[in-house]
């Protein structure tokens, strides 16, 4: 009887040591959903962080986690402008909309996206399917984005529910002109055209209401 129950005993032992050898496995073989943010340089000073829905300006390259080759860099891309990007809404990968949130005008950053947060299971150009990627990220200015419904209605002058290239501009010039920042005609109309390269979905020079509320947004 004695072994019997010592028998029993020692077999829940192994079946309860295996259980929790399975788990463990389990664990090391679900993905790391959570992005990785290594703050690389950060200014001293910082009097505006970046959040979501705010226009932000930057240079990012992106690198393969797996073996470091490079997939792509902004500054060959589009004359080696740095890019503009409303953040928080979907115009890029949402691993960067994370990872760039916070962000001083002159920080540096190294964000590590997994793929659920990158290119998923698809992948995308030479990303392959599943892949962990790694963006060195610079933020060179950080303003209000034009993605809020407040916005959208300050920059409909004539209330036809459309956004003109014109108004948007004159818009965007007002807003840094209440920061202090004057620029000339070409560094808004660069603005412009990359919100409307992201936003004109048919391409017809106008932002309609529809296709400026694209993401669907609680607030815009």
């Amino acid at each position: 009887m004695m072994w019997r129950l010592v028998s029993c005993t020692l077999w829940l032992f192994v079946c309860l040591q295996f259980l929790s050898l399975c788990s463990v496995c389990a664990a090391a073989d679900e993905p790391d959903e959570e992005v990785k943010i290594e703050v690389l340089f950060k200014p001293e000073q910082c009097e505006k962080q970046s959040k979501r829905g705010d226009l932000v300006n930057v240079h990012y390259d992106g690198f393969l986690a797996k073996d470091g080759s490079q997939f792509y860099c902004s500054r060959s891309e589009k004359a080696g402008h740095p890019q503009w990007v409303v953040l928080g809404v979907g115009q890029i990968i949402k691993g960067l909309d994370v990872g760039m949130m916070d962000m001083c005008p002159g920080e540096k950053r190294k964000i590590t996206v997994p793929s659920v947060l990158a290119f998923g299971e698809q992948g995308k150009g030479p990303v392959p399917p599943n892949a962990t990627v790694v963006f060195e990220v610079e933020l060179y200015s950080v303003s209000r984005g034009p993605r809020s419904m407040e916005a959208f209605a300050q920059m409909d002058v004539d209330k036809d529910k459309m956004l003109t290239k014109a108004e948007v501009k004159e818009y965007l010039k007002l807003e840094y002109e209440k920061e202090g920042k004057l620029h000339d005609d070409a560094f808004y109309e660069k603005i412009v055209a990359d919100i409307f390269r992201n936003s004109d979905g048919n391409k017809d020079g106008i932002i309609s209401s529809k296709e400026y509320n694209i993401y669907e947004h609680d607030e815009l």
